[in-house]
């Protein structure tokens, strides 16, 4: 099933299901508030939701209402933990190389992960206002799970049995102001403003074979500013979501609506293009010597949708946002 969350006077939203093309919408309300809800009773919920996605599906809602994104916050517009990890080992091959990193010794078996801001996520088309430009805005596209309870020590396998749902994410970055925060050993705070969200989260099933081994086999397509940038596949995760949930819930249990996240998409082949500028800037540091393309100025957009190969569909509807000044 397919859930978007409206935009209320409630930091949470109204939940709603909508239809499997994306058209149509029916309040969920009565079933559940808002997605955190459902989620925490997801055993109850799921199954009563899925009844009125079936019958939004086959036209028998009467109070159905067409589905417009503009509406929509995030899926979850706060949740109780937001870890964002860097499955994909090519993008840290490519920052090792062109920095003269050395790389950590259990880079191949141990995923880096970092905790960020949980309590603002934005939505779909919100503008994204930020502080200044010079401090290196970057956008990342990724994908993400939605968990439920987590037990503490959980195996990798068993680990996945939790994913609730599957998101898309923009998970915005100031890279100037990263390297300090990593220098410091505390991770990143100021470097990592709040994350956005394609309006869709849907279940696993959804995605058909597209879903497997803990990994979303879909290009995700990335416009800047209306021009291509870079179309990478969620397959070629090196951890997959399982080791992911795992890696995070090693010490700790994770409460339901904990939000994990792949990292950057990045692919070995470089015809694929980038999902974020400070790739594209490391192999032009790499093949140049310098880079050449500029971090992101105010007024710039970017798009991102994950596609269906074959049918074009974009499963989890699309990020278009503009970057814009913050008021003083």
């Amino acid at each position: 099933m397919k859930l978007a969350t409206l935009r209320t006077e409630h930091p949470d939203g109204r939940l709603v299901v909508v239809s499997r093309d994306l058209s149509r919408m029916a309040d969920a309300a009565a079933i559940a508030p808002h997605l955190r809800a459902a989620i925490e009773a997801w055993d109850t919920a799921a199954p009563a939701l899925q009844a009125l996605y079936a019958e939004l599906n086959a036209g028998q809602h009467g109070g159905a209402q067409a589905f417009d994104s503009l509406l929509c916050a995030a899926p979850l517009p706060r949740a109780p933990q937001w870890c964002d990890g860097s499955a994909f080992l090519n993008h840290g091959r490519l920052m090792e190389k062109a920095f003269n990193i050395e790389p950590a010794p259990d880079a191949q078996s141990v995923p880096l992960m970092y905790q960020g801001a949980s309590d603002d996520f934005l939505g779909p088309h919100a503008d994204v206002p930020l502080p200044s430009e010079a401090d290196g805005i970057d956008f990342e596209g990724e994908f993400g799970v939605i968990v439920g309870p987590v037990p503490m020590a959980v195996a990798p396998a068993e680990a996945l049995a939790a994913v609730r749902l599957l998101v898309q994410i923009n998970d915005w970055s100031l890279r100037t102001l990263g390297p300090r925060e990593m220098r410091s050993g505390f991770g990143f705070l100021q470097a990592k403003p709040s994350s956005s969200f394609a309006p869709i989260a849907l279940t696993p099933d959804e995605l058909g074979p597209a879903w497997r081994d803990g990994r979303v086999h879909l290009r995700l397509q990335v416009q800047w500013n209306g021009a291509h940038f870079g179309a990478p596949h969620g397959g070629e995760m090196d951890f997959g979501f399982g080791e992911l949930i795992a890696h995070a819930a090693r010490t700790r249990r994770l409460s339901a609506g904990t939000v994990i996240g792949s990292g950057t998409v990045s692919n070995i082949d470089r015809a694929a293009g980038s999902a974020c500028i400070a790739e594209r800037r490391v192999l032009e540091i790499l093949d140049h010597g310098a880079p050449r393309t500029a971090f992101m100025r105010f007024g710039d957009s970017v798009q991102m949708q994950a596609q269906c190969e074959g049918s074009g569909e974009t499963p989890f509807g699309r990020i278009a946002q503009r970057v814009v000044e913050a008021a003083a």
